[in-house]
């Protein structure tokens, strides 16, 4: 039985759809400890160095596919305290804020989808 979809075709290629979330959210998160590490943490929140080079690690093992679930979790945790910095802020329901969210529902996803194509921990 196929489920009723638009372009019955695409179906085939389900394990693209990871693979894209995981290339733009590693490559997201690597811009973020790049700019954390060239400012040396001078600004506050968790704009640190060291953050910084931990968003860098989390974002390498995302783009190249290697233990994708647990790097989706860390970066989902690093999201939230972004999530709770903004919300102390007072600057919960602004603009800047959707992106953030934006980015935690594709490291959710990936922690339930997996790798998808390209990765090392493809299912066997």
């Amino acid at each position: 039985m196929h489920p009723v979809s638009l372009f019955p075709s695409l179906l085939t290629y389900g394990l693209v759809g990871p693979l894209i979330i995981r290339l733009v959210l590693g490559i997201t998160l690597a811009y973020f400890g790049y700019q954390k590490i060239i400012n040396r943490g001078q600004s506050s929140g968790s704009n640190t160095v060291i953050y910084g080079i931990m968003e860098i690690a989390i974002a390498l093992f995302l783009v190249i596919g290697l233990f994708t679930q647990l790097a989706a979790l860390l970066n989902a945790i690093i999201l939230v305290i972004k999530l709770g910095f903004k919300a102390k802020e007072g600057k919960l329901l602004s603009d800047g804020i959707n992106y953030y969210i934006l980015l935690l529902t594709m490291a959710i996803s990936l922690m339930f989808t997996g790798a998808g194509f390209l990765a090392f921990d493809l299912p066997l």
